[in-house]
């Protein structure tokens, strides 16, 4: 029987349980309590932010992201098309209009240029994706945005522990969402968190977080009560979501180092095809530090994508493709509309494969190597 691969294998690696029963113990299980906080507070120190609120989700966290823009109909969000659906969905809730443009054929991130030809009277922000957890050319970005008003959101779901110019992913911008759902370097099974680094913003950012109400500043004794002052919803995590990622958070730069390692592994493995030119490696710009988070190959185009992933599922080795672009898709047609083609992102799509990426892969990763070259040289 052949020993199966995963795409991803979530991992404890930590002190999970014993903070899973401390959690329970201390007889508070609703957010904003004691592992709520320190989750807040790790987020916040490796983000370089002076706030961090943790969310049910980094969706959570975008949706906040959007309120805080105040966002509203006929309103314009330029993006990425190359992401999750969740980064326009984000805008779509709020009425605006996401504004798809191309990203950098290197770097698969937004690509700054394109911007500055989408930016329209009603264009109010601009979201940008740290693609493969390496940060988007974000001093470009925030030049655009003060040149015209507008405020910036890094979708940093894949990029906590990453770097630009020395400064964290999640300080990059006005807001930051980050994932800690289980395909993530840092996993609650579910979960994310914003930070905010506006000062202006962070009192607002908690009563959305709480429903709308004035809650966090009644438990810090600033007012007698709380009561409904904005828009908001129930973006707060359980304190066993908390717990459980708090142990992963004490272990960030073991995980990030782990990953970092298995990512080297595969470039080295794979450098000579690349000189060869019969797969791309992912690229990043040299004042720019990544965390492991994704590896992937873009092959030569979406017939020789596909026969590859056929080959590695019939070895056991699991390697999907993605994204399908948001401006092609129903919903962005619907929702949002193109700034002209995106030929990158169209090319981008069909020939990417995502190689299998998690903690605990270990020397597995030899065979995934072994089985991928092998099928590489035979159909050169």
């Amino acid at each position: 029987m052949i020993n199966r691969i995963p795409f991803n294998k979530p991992s404890v690696v930590g002190r999970e349980f014993s903070f899973l029963e401390e959690a329970l113990e201390r007889g508070q299980l609703s957010g904003d309590g004691h592992f709520t906080k320190r989750c807040n507070e790790r987020i916040a120190e490796l983000a370089g932010s002076p706030a961090a609120l943790l969310t049910h989700s980094c969706t959570a966290a975008l949706e906040m992201a959007a309120i805080l823009c105040d966002l509203k109909p006929g309103d314009e969000v330029i993006m990425p098309s190359f992401t999750f659906v969740s980064t326009a969905n984000a805008v779509a809730l709020r009425g605006a209009t996401p504004v798809f443009v191309d990203i950098d054929r290197r770097s698969l991130n937004i690509d700054p240029d394109k911007i500055e030809t989408a930016i329209t009277p009603q264009t109010r922000a601009i979201f940008a994706v740290h693609y493969a957890g390496f940060p988007a050319e974000m001093d470009r970005l925030n030049q655009i945005a003060q040149a015209h008003g507008l405020m910036v959101v890094e979708d940093a779901a894949q990029a906590l522990g990453s770097t630009y110019k020395g400064r964290p992913a999640g300080s990059l911008g006005d807001i930051a969402a980050f994932s800690f759902h289980e395909t993530k370097n840092i996993i609650s099974g579910e979960g994310g968190a914003i930070t905010v680094n506006r000062r202006d913003l962070v009192e607002r950012a908690e009563i959305i977080r709480e429903k709308g109400t004035n809650r966090s500043r009644f438990l810090r004794g600033q007012v007698d009560k709380y009561t409904w002052v904005d828009i908001g919803s129930s973006f707060l995590p359980g304190e066993l979501v908390a717990a459980f990622l708090f142990a992963q958070l004490e272990q960030e730069e073991t995980i990030r180092r782990t990953r970092l390692g298995l990512f080297d592994r595969y470039r080295n493995a794979f450098a000579d095809l690349a000189q060869q030119e019969r797969v791309v490696l992912p690229w990043h710009p040299d004042d720019v530090t990544g965390n492991g988070h994704m590896f992937y190959l873009l092959m030569r185009d979406i017939d020789d994508r596909d026969a590859l992933i056929g080959h590695l599922r019939e070895a056991g080795i699991i390697a999907p493709f993605h994204y399908v672009p948001l401006h092609s898709a129903p919903g962005g047609r619907r929702f949002g509309r193109a700034e002209g083609e995106l030929p990158v992102t169209d090319d981008t799509y069909s020939r990417l494969v995502r190689l299998p990426l998690y903690f605990t892969l270990g020397d597995e990763i030899d065979r995934v190597i072994d089985v991928t070259r092998s099928w590489l040289s035979v159909n050169a």
